[in-house]
């Protein structure tokens, strides 16, 4: 893989081309900036920037104001190869708040089309429905221990409005929901988004998160896409490393509450 025409590619498709996430929200160019403005409930932010030290501050400014005049918090999604170099300290000086620094990762489909079954006495389901969706956000809530309200808007949303761009999946073992994930896929790109993996303690380490990833790629790899991108953790980077990811840069996001 080469790093740098793969992430050139990433920025071109998924940020300074984006598309919305819905029907009802719409994505923006401006002064500089690509913004997603988020339907009834939905993710508002800024996706990506062409700034220099001179226009920054003012980009930075006008992107407060807009938001702040719809009343919403938005997210400047700051990837560690942007420019300025300094952007980061720009927008805590404008005060945003730093969410943890996490690793935009690239794996090739192709390379994950492997033999990964999930352990015995385990199944994956695709989620095709409401009740498919409470056993999805029921893995989601054993695995990360919050409320899983806003997978579940999420989710059914998705299914209802734009049923091809989204692949959800659970992981039963016998009737309990024991791990979920989902894919996200974005029409017209190379880039299947993988989000969401997460497995209840007790069945962590068994090959389940693994044999998901496959599932996943597989069902990217029929559909044409050629990469898998993950915006992972401390906790997950080292188990991508080791199934052939690459670190292409940092993402952390910046949250700004009016």
């Amino acid at each position: 893989m080469d790093h740098a025409a793969v992430l050139a590619l990433y920025d071109r498709d998924m940020r300074e081309g984006a598309r919305p996430e819905s029907s009802d929200a719409r994505v923006e160019r401006t002064g500089g900036v690509v913004r997603h403005v988020g339907g009834e409930g939905g993710w508002n932010g800024v996706l990506w920037s062409d700034l220099d030290g001179r226009d920054a501050d003012a980009a930075i400014a006008a992107q407060i104001a807009y938001f702040a005049g719809r009343g919403v918090e938005f997210e400047w999604k700051h990837h560690g190869h942007d420019r300025p170099v300094d952007l980061g300290r720009r927008l805590t000086d404008a005060g945003f708040a730093a969410e943890p620094e996490e690793t935009l990762m690239i794996g090739g489909t192709s390379d994950q089309l492997v033999d990964a079954p999930p352990p015995q006495g385990v199944r994956i389901v695709e989620v095709t429905d409401a009740a498919g969706v409470e056993l999805m956000v029921a893995a989601n809530e054993k695995a990360f221990g919050h409320d899983g309200s806003f997978l579940r808007d999420l989710v059914l949303a998705r299914l209802t409005a734009d049923p091809d761009t989204i692949v959800a999946l659970v992981a039963l073992a016998g009737d309990e929901p024991v791990s979920s994930a989902r894919m996200e896929l974005v029409p017209g790109t190379r880039f299947a988004g993988l989000w969401g993996g997460g497995t209840a303690p007790q069945w962590r380490g068994r090959g389940i998160y693994r044999a998901l990833i496959a599932h996943r790629a597989r069902i990217a790899a029929e559909r044409g896409y050629r990469y898998l991108q993950v915006d992972a953790s401390d906790q997950s980077r080292p188990i991508l490393e080791r199934l052939g990811f690459a670190a292409l840069t940092t993402t952390t996001p910046y949250l700004y509450t009016p």
